[in-house]
């Protein structure tokens, strides 16, 4: 038990340490977000602090799914570490330098697909191989998507990381516990760094490797237990449900969707005027006050996982919807008074 909770000080640690020296390094290589039409800061900002809970996760990885009880296969740990360096080093080079969209996304299609491969290994009929590999590349993007206020992302990964470890010891998994609770401490030591007004970004290095990351423990889970799935899902609604209707209402009205913009729910409530903190806090109840019990009524209720997640997916929804109308209706223009 101390030598499994060892690994959550030190992805704290690791992380904390490197983040403080990649502010440096991003300000010596001009690595810094400029302000501009379509971004939600107002000063230059480094960017890449991500590159830290990288490489606590790749410390951490290797000990907490081999090292201890209900240990994974080393062809899936290899799958992922593999995964989760390509997806990184991706993000990475786009923090330097822009990286065109088709490297990118064949280095997003190559890493989650290594892991599909090597879970899919584990006696799952192939049929569900292109089922976690679309699973995989939107996980990696979606977060890459909700990545654009101070500390969002950061509060979501503990979140989600926390969830998904409390699923994993509920299913006597120790291993993908600690490996999840992992990431939860070292998107703490980032989220020092990162929480209003931050210090420095995450970059697409950090936001990419969560997304893959907790597509990855998710995907374990569901390997355990089918019916799990649904609660790691309900856990993650506020972001899938804001990042997935955006896109399909860019998507619907003609728009280039692939194109950087700021059309999300968090973004508009920033441009109606709430601040980076109050957007975070309200993301946040959302998780404390509806996805977490329901997570845990889901947990505890299998039999009605389905359903449950059904429910919250379509009152997220509804929630959403309400929200960006109300945005939208302070952002028309009146119009001009005319006179006679």
């Amino acid at each position: 038990m101390y030598m499994a909770i060892g690994w959550l000080p030190a992805a704290f640690l690791i992380t904390w340490l490197l983040v403080r020296g990649a502010i440096g390094y991003a300000h010596r290589r001009g690595m810094l977000d400029q302000p501009g039409q379509r971004r939600s800061h107002r000063l230059p900002t480094p960017r890449g602090g991500g590159i830290g809970i990288v490489i606590a996760m790749l410390a951490c990885l290797p000990g907490t799914l081999w090292g201890l009880p209900a240990a994974w296969p080393s062809s899936v740990i290899a799958g992922l570490f593999v995964a989760l360096f390509l997806v990184a080093l991706a993000g990475w080079w786009d923090d330097h330098r822009a990286l065109p969209i088709l490297p990118r996304l064949s280095a997003q299609l190559l890493g989650a697909g290594v892991f599909s491969f090597t879970l899919v290994m584990t006696d799952l009929s192939w049929w569900w191989l292109p089922v976690l590999l679309v699973g995989g590349v939107w996980s990696i993007n979606l977060h890459n998507f909700m990545d654009g206020i101070d500390g969002l992302l950061a509060q979501q990964a503990i979140f989600v990381g926390c969830g998904l470890a409390w699923l994993a010891w509920a299913a006597a998994q120790p291993a993908l516990a600690i490996a999840a609770a992992s990431l939860a401490a070292a998107a703490l030591g980032f989220g020092y760094y990162n929480r209003p007004p931050a210090s420095i970004f995450m970059g697409d290095v950090g936001s990419g490797s969560i997304g893959l990351l907790i597509f990855a423990f998710s995907a374990m889970l569901w390997r355990v237990d089918h019916a799990l799935l649904w609660p790691a899902l309900i856990l993650s609604s506020a972001f899938v449900v804001d990042a997935s209707l955006t896109l399909l209402t860019r998507i619907c009205s003609g728009r280039r969707w692939y194109t950087a913009h700021r059309e999300h729910l968090y973004q508009w409530l920033v441009r109606r005027g709430a601040t980076h903190a109050r957007v975070d806090v309200a993301y946040l109840s959302w998780n404390l006050l509806i996805a977490a019990p329901s997570a845990w009524l889901a947990c505890s209720h299998l039999r009605m996982a389905l359903p449950v997640t059904m429910v919250i997916y379509l009152g997220a929804a509804a929630t959403w919807l309400s929200l960006k109308r109300r945005c939208l209706r302070r952002h028309r223009p009146k119009a001009p008074h005319v006179t006679a």
